[in-house]
């Protein structure tokens, strides 16, 4: 849907007054994004393949001052993070609550009239983003602005106003290393919000001349493909499974995506947070390192093009002297070392460790044999031509069998890939191509990656490169 289609006008006038706000010094900075050819992934600009660890962390230009941004981006470019979540109208008091600085985002809350000084502290944060490698996940705003629903709003987007603003960041941040994500945990509902939505992602076109990543982050159980899978400024599906309980299958959710036509790529933007309580409720206990891990890896391994990491304390920078939010108890300089943020890095090594693009799922490897309750899911994926498995296996001592018949060459060489460590050990031998094989995973664990080469091509110990 056009600009046009939902009878948008735009005055000259606003827009050249948007556009001489003006902007930080271009940096250096990481190369375009691109969705890669066969449309099931993301690439640089050169056709590398680019793996989107994303961090959640909502309110960083609203409650950290610079100094504290630097400090938190440097620990997730160490941890091997590509992608930080961030958002400009943040969600917390976004509108009324000034940032470190001092600073509202907008005067008398009006999208048409950005504060520069604010616009000034996010620039310096995309800029030390950039410098580290990093690409922010720039949401223009959070839900509650275009649809309040719940939380505080106030709703302050009108397709018209939404246009100007999405072109007036567009511009701003053109030459920038920014994934451009609508929406912000809320659905559309009516033919309003739909309009406020497609208005913004024109806007951003427009000001940054598309040459950006687009995606949709949705509420809780939801997919940006339910309204926007068609729309061509869409250029990848992110789901959000949430915060609901454990074991919650998000493969199910990115299988239905990647099986959409058109195919675009797809991801779990927001899954269980690490140390969030389960469904917000601190009786039920809070998700820890394990239950993040199996997120990523049932994820990943039904055919997402990456995956985006999540923690209590993290995604609202929570401080004691602070208003905690979800029974938040850990203060975020803490929370940067959780165990889970430290283990996504192997995730993405043991990716870029074997052929990336050519990556597809297939659950044929270990069905029937494997059927067990939801906590036991085993995960599968494997090159296109066969020459690698991966199977995600998420018990300690349990026995996963794996039909090679898809698999190439004739003796396969297998590890246990450790997702806490990053650490491969060789199975002793080799194993024909072609039968069913039988594998129990170590005892110690709990969960486990089984990895099966064609013994011919020799790629190695899986993940070494980036350990």
């Amino acid at each position: 849907m056009t600009l046009h289609m939902v009878g948008i006008v735009v005055s000259a006038a606003l827009l050249c007054g948007l556009a001489a706000l003006p902007g930080a010094a271009r940096p250096q900075r990481p190369p375009d994004l691109r969705v890669s050819d066969n449309g099931r992934f993301l690439v640089t600009e050169d056709g590398a393949p680019f793996f989107w660890l994303g961090d959640t962390a909502w309110e960083l230009f609203h409650r950290l001052d610079l100094e504290d941004s630097e400090r938190y981006l440097r620990d997730r470019a160490e941890k091997q993070f590509t992608v930080i979540q961030a958002v400009v109208l943040a969600e917390f008091g976004g509108l009324t609550v000034p940032n470190a600085n001092g600073d509202l985002p907008l005067l008398d809350n009006d999208p048409t009239r950005p504060n520069e000084a604010y616009f000034a502290h996010v620039d310096a944060v995309v800029e030390a983003a950039g410098k580290l490698g990093l690409y922010i996940g720039m949401l223009p705003t959070w839900g509650d602005k275009w649809n309040k629903k719940w939380g505080t709003g106030p709703e302050i987007f009108t397709p018209e106003n939404a246009a100007a603003y999405g072109e007036f960041l567009g511009r701003r941040y053109r030459d920038k290393p920014i994934i451009w994500i609508l929406g912000g945990d809320r659905p559309p509902e009516n033919e309003r919000h739909l309009a406020i939505l497609r208005a913004m992602a024109e806007g951003l076109r427009r000001g940054d001349g598309g040459r950006h990543l687009f995606t949709f982050h949705p509420s809780g159980g939801q997919s940006s493909a339910r309204w926007f899978h068609e729309d061509d400024w869409l250029s990848l599906n992110m789901i959000q499974s949430g915060h609901s309980a454990r074991n919650n299958p998000n493969y199910r959710m990115i299988s239905a995506d990647y099986a959409r036509i058109p195919v675009k790529p797809c991801l779990d933007g927001e899954p269980c947070y690490e140390q969030l309580p389960v469904s917000f409720k601190p009786a039920l206990g809070r998700f820890d390192d394990y239950d993040v891990r199996k997120a990523a890896y049932w994820a990943v391994f039904a055919g997402a093009c990456g995956h985006t990491y999540g923690a209590n304390g993290i995604f609202q920078f929570y401080v004691p002297s602070g208003e905690g939010e979800f029974d938040a108890v850990i203060p975020w300089q803490e929370a940067l070392s959780f165990p889970g943020a430290g283990q996504m890095r192997h995730l993405r090594a043991l990716m870029e460790s074997r052929p990336f693009l050519t990556r597809v799922p297939d659950q044929g490897l270990v069905a029937p044999e494997n059927e067990a309750g939801e906590a036991e899911h085993v995960q599968a994926t494997r090159d296109a031509d066969g020459s690698y498995a991966m199977v995600y296996v998420p018990t300690a001592g349990q026995t996963v069998t794996v039909d090679t018949a898809a698999l190439s060459g004739e003796r396969l060489k297998a590890w246990w890939y450790d997702p806490r460590t990053g650490e491969a050990a060789a199975i002793e031998g080799e194993f024909p191509v072609g039968g069913k094989l039988t594998f129990t995973t170590p005892e110690q664990g709990p969960d486990w990656v089984l990895v099966l080469d064609d013994a011919a091509r020799g790629y190695g110990e899986p993940g070494a490169a980036r350990r």
